[in-house]
């Protein structure tokens, strides 16, 4: 059976809306998904029924980005209870850290010629600001985008050469994720449910049997190891590292839109694709009413 559990929409970083979204991975023939938009579960209700619809296992989800100590990694949080007002508390506070930070980059731009209504950009973000949208709206702007060619010497730039020299310039700012003490969440977790797993674990470099112990130790129940930005030998090393700490295995396209541009691979899903039965435990997540 083929499943996604991380999927983003609108409503954080993705562009397709949690019901255009569901409609693209019915055709990709997914029977159980997880909408895992950063920080907000703004878009859950319109992606469960839309999974109805579409005769999908919707599962309530989110990304969340935790710190424990001086580490910093993502996490999915699953099962939970949506409604919470704690949770939602602790979600907003995260969204008023990003736009104040996003807000003191986009005002240096605008200080180095860039023509940017800062204002009439925040505002059409009220949860989580994604920063692969802003940069789109900067762009649209036909004097910022020969300014970008211009001063990066790229005949078109992309996203991450954006990011790499404007949001991640120290002259300018650094846009820093706005992350959240992993005890404070185990703690909500007590009261709202759910299991919550370590999110594509290799792209961060935290493929490390004793930090996985630890984590297993206080609370986490699994890890994302079926991933396209993991490799081949990493996801064989993490599935026996799950099987020795008892973890859950789950699998995720981290989808956030067709990627155009002329390329022949427009997604991950046209060569990365998660079948439920080589994810050790994942009834606990996907078995859940």
């Amino acid at each position: 059976m083929l499943i996604d559990l991380q999927l983003h929409s609108t409503y954080s970083d993705g562009y397709l809306t949690p019901t255009e979204l569901v409609k693209f991975i019915a055709s990709q023939g997914v029977k159980v998904a997880a909408l895992t938009d950063h920080n907000t579960v703004g878009g859950v209700e319109e992606f469960r029924q839309a999974c109805r619809k579409e005769k999908i296992k919707p599962i309530i989800g989110v990304e969340l980005y935790a710190s424990l100590g001086s580490k910093r990694f993502n996490i999915l949080w699953y099962n939970f209870n949506p409604e919470c007002p704690q949770l939602h508390n602790m979600l907003r506070k995260t969204h008023i850290r990003r736009r104040q930070q996003m807000r003191r980059i986009l005002d240096k731009l605008v200080s180095k010629g860039f023509k940017i209504d800062v204002e009439k950009i925040l505002d059409q973000y009220n949860r989580y600001v994604p920063v692969n949208h802003v940069i789109d709206r900067i762009l649209e702007n036909r004097d910022n985008l020969r300014k970008v060619k211009r001063e990066l010497g790229i005949a078109s730039p992309r996203e991450e050469d954006m990011i790499n020299n404007y949001f991640r310039n120290p002259r300018i700012g650094v846009l820093q994720e706005c992350f959240i003490d992993l005890e404070k969440i185990l703690a909500l977790k007590k009261e709202i449910g759910g299991q919550i797993v370590l999110c594509h674990p290799a792209k961060n470099g935290y493929v490390i049997r004793d930090f996985w112990t630890k984590l297993k130790k206080i609370g986490l129940d699994g890890a994302e190891i079926f991933s396209p930005h993991h490799s081949i030998n990493g996801m064989l090393y993490m599935q026996q590292l799950a099987r020795d700490l008892d973890f859950i295995i789950t699998g995720g396209s981290d989808f956030h839109k067709p990627e155009g541009g002329g390329q022949p691979l427009q997604y991950s899903w046209q060569y990365y694709k998660i079948d439920s039965q080589y994810l050790r435990g994942v009834k606990k997540i996907i078995s859940t009413k």
